[in-house]
């Protein structure tokens, strides 16, 4: 059993950029995509903002505003799947016998956002990239949370996937749309999670970090969430 406290969330999907879409997406309304199918971060320079991905800049639109006001945040980043319009670009390529680009190449492997995220911050901090099943959001509060037990005064978590290209539809079930989740971790006794073997519960239609933020925005106090063999069973306690 672990507990920490959440103080701030920010998320994003298309059509959903505020706390007031977030809502009523929570609420059942049908939210229009809109225009924006890629995230705002024009608080970067123009040439920082040319070498992030769709993917990247999702992370850093939900994770950049809760890092501000701390000179050293470590940060635990979450993807399953993580860069696939640009590892399946790259295969194209190689199957067309086309030069690989180095560039492309660098920033496709699972741990170029939180590389990109170091240079842009001027932070050396813990940083770690993980890639687990569909329980991968809580493996990633497991390692927050063990970040907090040693002294970190905040962790930042950021889970967050791209939709991928229509060839990966029969082995990719578990991303019905791109989306980032940023999660303010701090020590305290808000949240409570732990782990129970078994799965008892029913899958739910969505990833768990947005099945997660929906019962937070419906002021849902208990939650859980199946693995293959064992449950994650949240608690609101405060």
């Amino acid at each position: 059993m672990i507990t920490f406290n959440i103080s701030q969330w920010r998320a994003w999907a298309p059509g959903l950029h505020t706390p007031a879409d977030w809502r009523a997406w929570a609420d059942g309304e049908t939210v229009s995509p809109g225009d924006s199918q890629v995230p705002d971060v024009s608080f970067l320079p123009a040439l920082q903002r040319r070498r992030l991905s769709p993917l990247a800049r999702m992370a850093f639109a939900v994770g950049w505003p809760l890092a501000e006001g701390y000179e050293s945040l470590p940060l635990v980043y979450v993807s399953r799947h993580g860069e696939t319009p640009r590892t399946f670009s790259i295969l194209n390529d190689l199957a067309q016998g086309e030069p690989l680009s180095p560039t492309q190449f660098s920033l496709s492997v699972h741990n170029a956002v939180i590389g990109l995220w170091s240079i842009l911050r001027g932070q050396s901090c813990e940083m770690t990239a993980l890639a687990a099943a569909d329980d991968g959001f809580e493996h990633g509060l497991v390692e927050a949370a063990g970040l907090l037990h040693e002294g970190a005064p905040a962790v930042l978590l950021i889970v967050a996937e791209e939709l991928p290209p229509a060839a990966y539809a029969p082995w990719i079930s578990d991303v019905p749309l791109s989306y980032a989740l940023g999660l303010l971790l701090t020590p305290g006794k808000q949240w409570q999670l732990d782990l129970t073997p078994g799965s008892e519960a029913v899958p739910g239609n969505l990833p768990h970090a947005l099945s997660w933020l929906r019962a937070l925005l419906t002021d849902q106090s208990r939650l859980t969430h199946p693995g293959k063999q064992r449950s994650w069973n949240w608690q609101r306690l405060a």
